[in-house]
């Protein structure tokens, strides 16, 4: 049996739309991110919000700017979405998947949630290709979600290890933020600019091409590969400014067929509260 894309095709999509098992999620922010989803939005699309229900937000000193939930109550939070074990979850954001969609597919991935896919291209490409939009709120019947497991099951380390990391010449730390903010020649959220010691830089806006998709699964293995063949998986850590745009890099791996490696969810915003 073939394994299922973690990238669903807008056909795709579109063939799939009708099925009685599909659960459409709208994971876009910013500070006015429901109001856009309540003025337009993806036909039977739900709104889920990235400071809520993918994360608990407290001192960013202590786990960054957007921590995990604890694994328990995002267990509660799918089923009070209404997802089951048999729900063909779709998720997309309004930028190309490039934040909370791809942090919304790492988390159930990483319940054991196997059929989760984020539309290529999200919502302004989908909108072009005339699906039909949205303004009513909708929403799916609660259901109890049963996981098989009690813990996250992708791989993640935490700052200590990220440290250890920094000094070991056979892991390698992968900074996915744009270029400036690596560099340190603007920080527009955290308060120091700058990057973790040794951290390379692979900006996650290289896994799209011009038109903002992502690019096919030979161009990323050949973009990754390189970086596979010098170091182990469990020496790889990804990494952005808060945990969230990091699985946008760990989500074009999986398209690639690379196993996915390890997740820094702290990022930035909590190295450079204690380690600068």
């Amino acid at each position: 049996m073939n394994k299922q894309s973690p990238i669903i095709q807008i056909n795709e999509f579109l063939q799939l739309s009708k099925n009685p098992n599909l659960r459409l999620f709208d994971v876009r922010t910013g500070a006015d991110s429901k109001a856009e989803f309540d003025k337009k939005h993806l036909q039977n699309a739900v709104y889920v919000d990235l400071n809520s229900d993918l994360a608990k937000i407290d001192n960013p000193k202590n786990g960054g700017r957007h921590p995990l939930p604890t694994f328990e109550d995002f267990i509660k939070t799918l089923g009070e979405l209404g997802i089951d074990k048999d729900s063909h979850v779709v998720i997309y954001d309004d930028k190309n998947g490039a934040n909370a969609a791809a942090r919304f597919w790492w988390m159930l991935k990483s319940v054991g949630h196997n059929n989760v896919q984020v539309l290529n291209g999200g919502l302004q490409f989908v909108e072009n290709q005339n699906y039909p939009l949205a303004t009513v709120k909708n929403s799916y019947p609660e259901t109890e979600y049963i996981s098989d497991y009690k813990d996250w099951q992708l791989p993640l380390i935490w700052m200590d290890d990220v440290k250890k990391a920094s000094q070991d010449s056979e892991a390698v730390i992968i900074d996915v933020r744009e270029s400036q903010r690596y560099q340190g020649i603007t920080e527009p959220i955290d308060l120091v600019a700058g990057h973790i010691p040794n951290a390379r830089n692979f900006p996650f806006s290289d896994n799209l091409d011009e038109n903002g998709l992502f690019k096919s699964p030979e161009t990323l293995r050949n973009l990754y590969s390189e970086l596979f063949e010098q170091y182990d998986k469990s020496k790889i850590t990804f990494h952005c400014g808060s945990g969230v745009t990091a699985c946008h890099s760990l989500l074009a791996l999986d398209y690639a067929g690379f196993a996915i490696p390890n997740l820094y969810v702290g990022s930035w915003s909590e190295w450079s509260r204690n380690e600068v």
